[in-house]
């Protein structure tokens, strides 16, 4: 085998081994040529996009942004993991919520039908008169006052008070106002002769060493 033939099968060989990387560059010329287009549009809206920011992008911005981000790594790793929590939270609670949530609605729809709403807005209507009627210091004074009359209502519902209110109020069916005549001494007398005469006096009398206390309070 001479020279010539040498060279020969080596250029062939060559070109067997070039084929492939030119086919290769080939595919790519043409991916270039189809992405080409598509590229210079993304370019160009990218730009048209990013002219909108132009007045109020700095570069120094985004550098600081970044060096507070490289700072605070620790913080968005911790708020990650909040995240996360509160995701899992929200998946626990998921189930809990779709059946008292209705349960929730029910009820405040019934107490919407029973006019428990509008009694509280007519109270606060109320509460709104009452502030512009009277000062900060009256309501002050007004609410020693009930807080008072708390503590006397605490008494008149002990069992001994709640009787007596109780037998009190039967009296005035009792009483004959209109048949009442004047008594004089001597009529008096007469009266202590029935039983029920000296009993009322002896309760009057009970009444009056009672009403001893009014004298103490007020020395």
């Amino acid at each position: 085998m001479n020279n010539e033939q040498l060279i020969l099968e080596r250029l062939d060989a060559l070109e067997k081994q070039v084929a492939p990387l030119a086919e290769s560059a080939r595919s790519l010329g043409e991916l270039r040529e189809d992405l080409a287009p598509r590229v210079n549009e993304a370019v160009h809206a990218l730009i048209a996009e990013l002219a909108d920011v132009e007045a109020d992008f700095q570069l120094e911005d985004l550098l600081f942004l970044i060096k507070k981000a490289m700072r605070n790594v620790n913080n968005l790793s911790f708020t990650l993991d909040q995240l996360k929590n509160l995701i899992d939270f929200a998946l626990t609670a998921e189930p809990l919520l779709k059946s008292s949530v209705p349960q929730m609605i029910f009820y405040l729809d019934d107490l919407e039908q029973k006019g428990v709403f509008r009694i509280l807005n007519t109270a606060l209507d109320v509460l709104k008169k009452i502030g512009e009627t009277y000062t900060a210091e009256e309501m002050a004074q007004i609410g020693d006052g009930l807080v008072r009359l708390m503590g006397v209502s605490k008494k008149l519902t002990a069992p001994e008070s709640v009787d007596f209110l109780d037998k009190a109020a039967e009296l005035p069916a009792q009483v004959d106002i209109a048949g009442a005549k004047a008594v004089g001494p001597i009529g008096m007398l007469m009266a202590m002769s029935r039983r029920q005469a000296r009993e009322g006096l002896g309760v009057l009398l009970e009444l009056t060493k009672s009403l001893a206390v009014f004298k103490e309070q007020s020395v």
